[in-house]
């Protein structure tokens, strides 16, 4: 290759460079700040992501919680961010987008090529981890050979019997609702809400308990109250696990994303976007998974989780295809309304 050819590429390499790769990298500062959910998700978050990000730049990273939209749109405001990276919930999340209050991912740092291809283009929220809303059932009620299969038996309660168990709340529900009444998975959005309500009109005297929280989801069937319900798919994992008589089935699982995101106007926010990077690689996203039931989105990452932790989890490939994702954009734009459709809905006898 002549001088004058190597230096055209050169030069058109630089030209095609991703923002941050244009210019040098910045001095480390300190420390950086993530802000998220706290908890048991916190404690994981510092073993396999923190540390590992402390000793690969030796910049400290210093946690805080609880997610707040309404902080971060104030930080943002005023000018004044503490933060360098935020969790922020699914429905939360478009709408900061859209007010355009998070600073814009930088994919020539951040490598989402395994994540699933609805999100490798992400411009603004990083998919931190994913958790599914599935059906639980007390195995030793419905035995093998004659165990729902599909929110369409979980509305037929003359061939599987006994009392349900929902959130209290119309996310989800809605969903599995079209779902048992012939909707199939990929037209389920924009969502007939007339329709849905229809379908849960006929099981509304069939749920004995209507959970609020996500423990009390879980042990409504280890207590017997119902036979059948729904829940976060890790509050059944650990009760299983342990022995319960409890089974899943993924089939219609709701998958939502929680999600990472760099608050507008952040301090070192090039950190910010590296620190986003580690948490997509797929080694500490495995890791993770084998302490929280809720894993990171890279595909790759269950080669490092234990094999006994990958049956329950939404990622693993037996999983994944049975389930749909939930449109947090709908929900975003419609949810108010339907909430309080919801309300005056659970107030009627």
């Amino acid at each position: 290759m002549t001088t004058r050819c190597i230096i055209a590429t050169l030069l058109l390499a630089a030209t095609a460079a991703p923002g941050w790769a244009q210019t040098p990298e910045p001095p480390k500062p300190a420390r950086i700040v993530v802000n998220d959910s706290g908890g048991a998700m916190q404690s994981a978050m510092r073993q396999f992501f923190y540390d590992a990000f402390e000793k690969r730049y030796g910049i400290k990273v210093v946690n805080t919680s609880p997610v707040d939209a309404g902080k971060l749109r104030a930080m943002v405001q005023s000018g004044n961010v503490e933060w360098t990276v935020t969790e922020i919930g699914g429905e939360d999340a478009i709408r900061a987008e859209r007010s355009g209050l998070l600073e814009r991912l930088d994919l020539g740092i951040i490598d989402l090529s395994r994540f699933p291809e609805h999100l490798r283009k992400r411009e603004y929220v990083f998919p931190k981890s994913v958790y599914s809303t599935v059906m639980g059932y007390r195995s030793d009620v419905f035995k093998e050979g004659a165990r729902p299969r599909n929110w369409a038996d979980f509305w037929d309660v003359r061939r599987f019997p006994g009392p349900r168990t929902m959130q209290n709340s119309p996310v989800d529900n809605l969903e599995f609702a079209l779902l048992a009444d012939g909707v199939p998975a990929d037209k389920l959005y924009p969502l007939d809400v007339d329709r849905a309500f229809r379908k849960l009109d006929q099981l509304k005297k069939d749920v004995a308990v209507w959970w609020t929280t996500g423990a009390q989801s879980a042990q409504i069937l280890i207590d017997g109250e119902a036979v059948i319900g729904t829940a976060w798919n890790g509050r059944y994992q650990a009760p299983i696990v342990q022995g319960a008589p409890l089974a899943i089935e993924w089939t219609g699982g709701a998958i939502k994303e929680s999600a990472f995101g760099i608050p507008r106007g952040a301090k070192d926010a090039y950190w910010g976007q590296k620190f986003l990077a580690l948490a997509a690689e797929a080694e500490p996203q495995g890791r993770y998974a084998n302490v929280i039931g809720y894993p990171g989105l890279n595909l790759d990452a269950t080669r490092f989780t234990d094999p006994k932790m990958i049956p329950f989890l939404p990622t693993s490939p037996d999983n994944l295809s049975r389930q749909f994702w939930t449109d947090l954009a709908w929900w975003a734009d419609n949810g108010q309304a339907v909430k309080e459709r919801w309300s005056r809905w659970m107030l009627r006898q």
